[in-house]
């Protein structure tokens, strides 16, 4: 097939984000995916409406087509390798080989030529440092998280399963993929202070090599609504009391079980409190249902089935009301590296605690823009979450100021522009100075 002249004259950027179910309308929830595919298809959106073209690159198995057309300038590509059964996203990277020569056929097929390649994960990372060697491109990479960290996390939250990890996680290969990435990549691109500490300390990355962009939301679709409007919602959902949601994939990371821990604490306190869990895809696998399964155990235990409601999937277009109906949202995680439902949740104008093994409490006020806790101690979650229930005038300021600090910060507009500033060598302006996220008691907003 002849090249067209579209093809070559249209800026054109390539995203590689090889696990899970990449599509125009991904299944969230599935197995590996979740808030990283929002990610990469957010910021193919905002990067198109900055003049590109974007094509996400993944892996096809299954019955997937080859091309996922999301609009006429974002389209996903999908590239078999492996087989047909679907890979864990920690044993992928054996199979890129593969995944990098039918790409390349691909792109040289089409004609098509890129301004640069930003991979997403270590996975796509391997793919994308051999994809740009070959097309002689620019490779940006952004982690999401990072190995290290992981482990880290794993070891001091699972002492007793730590004979196991490797063989569940593959830290070892992933750790030693992460640093030759990292130092074969034009820059990498951090998504909170952590991370962005860890790549210089841990990683042993020069300070210019690592720029740090959060990750952003849609703000057309999260944004605060009149009380009236939000009471028609809550009615709608079913919400009775003072609602607490979490809601998220089902994976033992998220620290369900830790918030339902906090919630008994609350529920002592305040006896209108209830508990709404909106987790998992739209199809549990055997792991998920064997989470749900022990969580639901675990509320029978401490007597709360009549306060604590298991709602399963929530549709993409219920999302931002769900947000709305809830009096405050909950991201109890046991390591997240940002947190993007908190970050949803308010924009939307709902009072939010974050959990403190993350990047997210860093860019915050405390008490100011939301609140955070430590979910491991139970108390410190559980009367965390009693404080803007019990106080009107804190609930209010956590719902104004939460909701415009979200628009100050953390909008997918702002990240991409970020990006493309970046590639282009032009003065990019932090979204986020690096001294408001050490000394957030010292924001402005």
């Amino acid at each position: 097939m002849a090249p067209t002249s579209d093809a070559l004259e249209t800026p054109r950027i390539a995203l590689i984000s090889t696990h899970g179910y990449v599509a125009a309308q991904p299944p969230l929830g599935a197995a590996d995916t979740g808030g990283q595919v929002v990610y990469v298809l957010e910021l193919a959106k905002k990067l198109a409406q900055l003049g590109h073209k974007v094509d996400i690159y993944t892996r096809r198995f299954e019955d997937q087509p080859e091309i996922d057309e999301v609009d006429e300038t974002v389209r996903v590509i999908r590239i078999p390798c492996g087989g047909r059964d679907f890979i864990p996203k920690e044993y992928l990277h054996r199979h890129l080989g593969e995944w990098n020569e039918k790409a390349l056929r691909f792109i040289k097929r089409e004609g098509l030529k890129y301004l640069f390649i930003n991979s997403h994960y270590w996975d796509a990372g391997v793919a994308g440092q051999r994809l740009s060697e070959a097309l002689g491109v620019p490779h940006i990479h952004t982690p999401h998280s990072l190995g290290l960290w992981k482990k880290r996390q794993m070891e001091t939250d699972y002492p007793e399963r730590a004979d196991r990890f490797e063989q569940e996680f593959n830290f070892k290969e992933r750790i030693q993929h992460e640093l030759i990435i990292y130092r074969s990549c034009q820059l990498v691109i951090a998504t909170t202070p952590i991370q962005l500490d860890m790549l210089t300390e841990d990683y042993g990355l020069p300070r210019n090599r690592v720029h740090m962009i959060p990750p952003g939301y849609d703000d057309n679709r999260f944004y605060p609504v009149s009380e009236s409007s939000r009471q028609m919602v809550r009615q709608r959902f079913g919400f009775q009391g003072k609602t607490v949601l979490a809601l998220g994939r089902l994976a033992t990371n998220k620290g369900y079980d830790l918030l339902i821990d906090g919630f008994a604490v609350l529920a002592e306190r305040v006896p209108e409190a209830r508990l709404r869990l909106a987790l998992g895809g739209e199809n549990l696998d055997v792991q998920e249902e064997r989470i749900l399964a022990q969580l639901k155990q675990q509320v029978a235990d401490l007597s709360l089935t009549d306060k604590v409601e298991f709602t399963g999937f929530v549709a993409d277009e219920d999302l931002s009301d769900m947000y709305r109906a809830a009096d405050l949202f909950v991201l109890s995680s046991r390591y997240e590296p940002f947190g993007m439902t908190a970050i949803e949740a308010m924009a939307s104008g709902t009072p939010t605690i974050v959990t403190i093994h993350g990047g997210l409490f860093r860019a915050i006020s405390y008490g100011r823009h939301a609140l955070f806790a430590d979910p491991f101690d139970r108390y410190d979650l559980g009367i965390t979450m009693m404080k803007p229930l019990k106080h009107p005038r804190l609930y209010g300021r956590l719902s104004r100021m939460g909701a415009h600090k979200a628009r100050s910060l953390f909008t997918w507009t702002g990240i991409a522009q970020q990006l493309v500033a970046l590639v282009e060598g032009r003065p990019v302006a932090q979204a986020l100075e690096e001294s408001d996220w050490a000394e957030p008691w010292n924001d402005g907003d």
